[in-house]
């Protein structure tokens, strides 16, 4: 008996064209022994051979590329091709390899419940049935047909169609010999018929924008020496400790100017970004995003490649040899991560399969107005998966130590910028989105639960409740949010002429109404420093003089204030132009001694707060802060007390947000004795005018602001001055 398949004209024609939805049902091997009969596809050959222990056993053209034959026994056979000119090449077919993945991965992906979705999707070098090759699968439930193209096969879609894995709709297809570093795209037809070229979504590489294609890239095999700082991690990145954070753009930190002006690799920021980084006293890199996205003005915020590391600085083991480097400098990577939105670029998953599969439907729910963006259909479970896996992965594989989560806002409500009878209530009839509420608190969940130390950063702008409470408390799960009124509020303070600000000194002092509500960081972010707002220098009032000495002073508040410090590159040296993408920042300006001074500033602001206990410790604790007198409006004087533990020095603030130099001025202290100057934003050596308190001051038996000691010291014009209590160093 034959085991021959039946291929009619129409099937023959289905197979030569591409259009054939299950190759595996006709093609590769059927039947056993004596009786096996090989069917394989072989485009643009003259002729096919099946090889089998040095036997060779022609393979008749059945029509087209189609060619059939027996081919005796049980032993793996090859397949040998000749195209009429001289060449021959052989290969194993990829239609006589059994699955890979298990019923076991259908049903967790149906559920919605494979963790590690990145383990059975995307591009995979493996060895399968003894001989290496590449494992591809994709999500693709209502595609007719899905196919892979690349460098393994002349990108011909009908070499190889993958085999569909029953109701998940996973398509899946082992294909020998492909290899790391070559590229690929899925041929998908979609629902309708129409065909669609796509990178993959669980893609580990991809091509250099504008190009479009994956890349096969073998995440196997890294050497990490990084095992002290994860056993030791979460002792730096809990709300007592003392966090701050260097914001980065990768590609305009720094450039090769001598080389096409590129920026740098991984590599070379492995070297020069966590040296300066380690030298300024920053605790954490946070980088815009770094997954892998098509226009480079978007800055990484509008990813395609969630599971790539941009190509643009090198491949993913290169950015792991950055991260490595950071943590062996004791320095945590935090990652924007941005699961509120993607790009509708043609190669990404908009209508993947020809359905909306990862957006909603109704551009009501699915589309973003401010930026022509998809929105996440959250409340489809493969989709809520396929975003908290990815959470999952960076940390995994990557080693990362944080996500900042992007436009949360954005995210928790239906109505987010939109006008009435723009958007649709919940089944409750209100603006909350259910379903990314339950997303987020699901990926919280599952990240704290799994890695130990990691942390997750909220950048959300409303007043939800809860955002960094946690889910069992009814919170949203993070650790940590950044405190967006803040900025706005004081940035709008310091922005003022000082000769107004007495009239709106609850700008700096509101902040403290709800310091405790979250474990807050305080932001100056790329946010603040784009889109003709300015930089931060241009931002202060006043002559150049009154401009430094203003950011210096802010700088003191912010390092002095409750919360965890962010500052977006650039801004620790005060760089006068805006934030540009496309150029390198203004390193030039670290010869002029105002700048340099105000470097030196952000170093020392950072070795106090992180050497100080009473700095840091209650930063997320009311116990950490005392009003001694913020409601000297006349003079735009604000007096605070941060403290720690009950054993730690206690810590005195004093700004000063006028040009006017106050001599003799009396605080009132908890304490006696010698109170040191710590900090003062006035000294030369930050480019000041050098005016201070000659290293400290007694206290006095003199009661002031309900204490029963005070000191009289000097607070120099538009200064942050900062007093230690006792006679530590």
């Amino acid at each position: 008996m034959t085991a021959e398949p039946f291929l009619s004209g129409e099937i023959l024609d289905a197979l030569n064209s591409g259009h054939c939805a299950d190759n595996f049902q006709y093609l590769g091997p059927r039947g056993r022994g004596p009786d096996r009969y090989v069917t394989a596809i072989a485009p643009d050959t003259a002729s096919l051979d099946a090889l089998v222990d040095g036997q060779v056993y022609p393979l008749e053209r059945l029509g087209g590329g189609v060619y059939g034959g027996k081919v005796p026994g049980d032993a793996r056979y090859k397949l040998r091709a000749d195209d009429g000119f001289g060449n021959r090449w052989e290969y194993d077919d990829a239609y006589s390899f059994g699955p890979v993945l298990s019923g076991e991965d259908d049903y967790y992906f149906g559920e919605g419940k494979h963790r590690r979705l990145w383990k059975i999707l995307g591009a995979h070098t493996i060895v399968h049935e003894y001989v290496e090759g590449t494992h591809f699968a994709v999500w693709a439930p209502n595609a007719k047909r899905v196919s892979i193209i690349g460098d393994f096969n002349n990108w011909d879609n009908r070499r190889h169609v993958l085999r569909r894995r029953g109701n998940s709709g996973v398509w899946e297809i082992f294909i020998p010999a492909a290899h790391d570093g070559q590229r690929y795209k899925y041929d998908i037809i979609g629902a309708e018929g129409e065909r669609h070229l796509k990178a993959d979504p669980v893609g580990f590489g991809a091509q250099h924008a504008p190009e479009t294609a994956s890349i096969i890239r073998d995440l196997g095999g890294y050497g990490w020496r990084d095992a002290g700082w994860m056993e030791t991690r979460a002792e730096a990145q809990n709300r007592n400790a003392p966090i701050s954070i260097y914001e980065v753009h990768l590609g305009s930190w720094r450039r090769v100017v001598d080389d096409g002006n590129r920026p740098l690799s991984y590599k070379e920021a492995a070297e020069q970004l966590v040296g300066y980084v380690k030298d300024l006293g920053f605790t954490h890199i946070e980088f815009l995003p770094l997954s892998e996205y098509p226009f480079e003005g978007s800055w990484g915020y509008q990813p395609v490649g969630m599971y790539a590391p941009t190509i643009r600085f090198g491949p993913p083991h290169e950015f792991r040899d950055l991260v490595d480097a950071a943590h062996t400098a004791g320095i945590g990577i935090i990652i924007d991560w941005v699961p509120a939105h993607f790009p509708t670029d043609p190669h990404g998953l908009a209508k993947f399969d020809g359905t909306s599969l990862y957006e909603h439907a109704d551009p009501k729910e699915g589309f973003h107005q401010d930026w022509n963006t998809l929105i996440y259909n959250y409340g489809r479970r493969e989709v809520s998966n396929y975003l908290i896996s990815n959470a999952l992965y960076w940390l995994e594989e990557y080693h990362i130590d944080g996500l900042r989560v992007d436009a949360v806002a954005s995210m928790l409500y239906r109505d987010y910028s939109r006008r009435d009878g723009e958007w649709i209530p919940n089944k409750d009839g209100g603006r909350e989105n259910y379903e990314a509420i339950d997303m987020l608190r699901h990926m919280n969940s599952v990240t704290y639960g799994e890695f130990a130390g990691i942390m997750t950063v909220a950048e959300e702008s409303t007043s939800f409740p809860k955002v960094s409470a946690p889910v069992d408390h009814g919170g949203l799960g993070f650790g940590f949010k950044w405190n967006m009124g803040w900025m706005n509020d004081t940035l709008r303070y310091m922005e003022l002429d000082p000769v107004h600000r007495k009239h709106h000194h609850s700008l700096m002092t509101f902040g403290l109404h709800y310091a405790y509500s979250e474990n807050f960081v305080l932001p100056i972010s790329h946010d603040e420093v784009v889109h003709g707002k300015g930089s931060m220098i241009e931002k202060m009032p006043g002559d150049e003089w009154q401009k430094f000495a203003n950011l210096r002073a802010y700088y003191g508040f912010m390092w002095t204030h409750p919360g965890k410090k962010l500052m977006f590159m650039g801004n620790e040296f005060a760089q006068w132009r805006e934030w540009n993408h496309d150029r390198q920042l203004d390193w030039d300006l670290l010869g002029d001694h105002k700048h340099a001074g105000i470097q030196n500033l952000v170093r020392d602001l950072n070795n106090l707060y992180q050497g100080t206990p009473a700095l840091h410790v209650n930063d997320s604790s009311p116990e950490g802060f005392d009003w001694v007198d913020g409601g000297n409006t006349e003079q735009s004087v604000f007096t605070y007390l941060r403290r720690g533990n009950t054993d730690d020095a206690v810590a005195l603030v004093a700004l000063n947000m006028t040009p006017i130099e106050r001599g003799d001025y009396r605080i009132g202290v908890p304490s006696g004795g010698f109170w040191r100057e710590a900090m003062n934003t006035d000294s030369e050596r930050y480019g000041g005018a050098n005016v201070g308190n000659f290293g400290g001051v007694e206290a006095e038996d003199i009661s002031a602001h309900g204490h029963q000691h005070s000191i009289r010291v000097t607070l120099p014009a538009l200064s942050a001055v900062i007093f230690v209590a006792g006679n530590n160093e």
